[in-house]
């Protein structure tokens, strides 16, 4: 198993804890959950089900009925037409087991409550009544649809209030962590490379379980979204389905971000959704934050009002920029977009995102990990100019990173000309913001930069290998 320290960690308090524990394991479709739990216990589950997507309320009792018995050792439990009797056979199942520590695994939860099923209300009695007092249990619940762990378990506010003891959002792997897994699977690509193929797909493991060992990086990009069978090109419908009921309104949000890089405040989405209502919006947004798909952040210097809201999500910005709507006709689409400057200006925006996924290493490697510090992005004008700044780490020792984002093959040599506007740019968020703190240039760039007459207005740089090392 590849990193996952943390949430191994977590399992194993857990398993080791002589006491009820109630665990919700939750995180977007295809990060892997459900494998991070069966691998971490193998053979040691006295029950384990799954709930089936758009399936009826029989459909998944039965299922359930059919595990029941695949565990039950010789004792044959019927089909029942209800959660209740259901959870009552689960019962009968466990106080049935030799074994000092008992784990019950119900994996994708949420696809188990159908409409009218009870299923909650039932796993509620089953809890509180039970399962609550066997110190001897640990009841492990996983779901790709964030918003439901977290609303109707997590954030319960009934008879479930309190009740989750541990949580582990499974988030997709870092850089690091997806060059570990790459080199265990036998692949020899640098980092650069890496980091090209990362800007596509992000860090989920399945994306990258269907990367081609013998294939570059373009070609397999190819393979994946343009080729006569492409691999991930229907993973967007699906994605979208699986986390989100009226997954419609989620994309179109999405498609909405899509259009505008810098982001967009809730009153401009507002504005392009027309017929949408304000709190129903905001649960969409809320929810999409807790899947990490798209990121809200404040402006520098500025409240609430002014938050804005951006598509993050990797394989989703990729998606809506090149293969919706691509009439599949070219099957090297990638490899004869290399020197196409609609493909510069897509990689300058994705390798700003993966920068902000990276914000602990940038820290670490600023020097700056145990200090108290907010990430901000700041746009601002005065009489005499307007100015953005991507990166702004507001620091507690009095200092401020603006930090400048840039994608190159190799040293990044920083000109005259640009020199003078980053200058510029400094001297107007001093003015607008008034702030009294020393302000630090900071330039995140693959390679680093050439050093010369201009590199020396740089207090320092980050390079790719810092944002592959570990945030500890």
């Amino acid at each position: 198993m590849i990193g996952r320290e943390r949430e191994r960690q977590i399992l194993r308090n857990c398993y080791e804890s002589g006491k009820p524990e109630l665990l919700a394991v939750y995180g977007r479709r295809r990060v892997g959950k459900t494998f991070l739990v069966r691998k971490y216990f193998k053979d040691k589950f006295d029950f384990y089900t799954t709930g089936i997507q758009n399936g009826s309320k029989n459909d998944v009792l039965n299922f359930f009925n059919k595990q029941l018995n695949a565990y039950s050792r010789g004792v044959h439990y019927p089909v029942v037409d209800n959660w209740f009797d259901a959870f009552d056979q689960l019962r009968d199942l466990l106080q049935r087991s030799r074994r000092k520590r008992k784990v019950v695994f119900l994996d994708e939860m949420p696809w188990m409550e159908t409409k009218r099923s009870k299923f909650l209300m039932a796993f509620d009695l089953f809890w509180n009544s039970w399962a609550s007092m066997r110190s001897d249990l640990l009841f492990i619940v996983c779901g790709s649809s964030t918003s439901w762990i977290f609303d109707k378990l997590i954030a319960n506010k009934g008879g479930l209030h309190n009740r989750v003891t541990q949580s582990i959002y499974l988030a997709p792997f870092t850089l690091g962590e997806a060059e570990q897994y790459l080199k265990n699977r036998g692949f020899m690509w640098n980092r650069m490379q890496i980091i090209e193929c990362y800007m596509v797909i992000g860090g989920v493991p399945f994306y990258l379980d269907k990367l081609e060992k013998g294939c570059s990086v373009l070609q397999n990009i190819n393979n994946l979204f343009f080729a006569k069978t492409p691999k991930l090109r229907d993973e967007y419908s699906f994605l979208y389905q699986s986390l989100f009921k009226e997954s419609h309104v989620y994309q179109r949000v999405v498609e909405i971000l899509s259009t505008k890089a810098r982001g967009m405040t809730r009153q401009e989405i507002m504005k392009e959704l027309k017929t949408y209502e304000g709190g129903s919006l905001t649960t969409v947004l809320t929810n999409l934050r807790r899947c990490d798909l798209i990121q809200k952040y404040q402006a520098f210097g500025k409240k609430e009002r002014g938050a804005m809201y951006q598509l993050t999500d990797l394989y989703t910005l990729f998606y809506l920029r090149y293969v919706k709507g691509n009439d599949g006709k070219d099957e090297n689409f990638w490899i004869n977009m290399m020197d196409n400057p609609s493909k510069r200006a897509w990689s300058g925006y994705a390798f700003e995102q993966v920068c902000f996924m990276h914000i602990s290493q940038i820290k670490k490697s600023l020097g700056i990990s145990g200090i108290l510090a907010n990430v901000y992005s700041w746009t601002g004008s005065d009489n005499t100019m307007a100015g953005q700044i991507d990166m702004v780490i507001d620091r507690r020792d009095n200092v401020i990173n603006l930090c400048e984002m840039k994608f190159a093959a190799s040293k990044y040599s920083i000109t005259k000309n640009e020199c003078e506007k980053m200058i510029q740019r400094m001297e107007l968020f001093r003015r607008v913001t008034k702030t009294k703190n020393a302000l630090h240039l900071v330039m995140i760039t693959p390679h680093g930069i050439t050093q010369g007459k201009y590199s020396d207005y740089i207090q320092k740089e980050v390079t790719v290998d810092e944002l592959f090392s570990s945030s500890l």
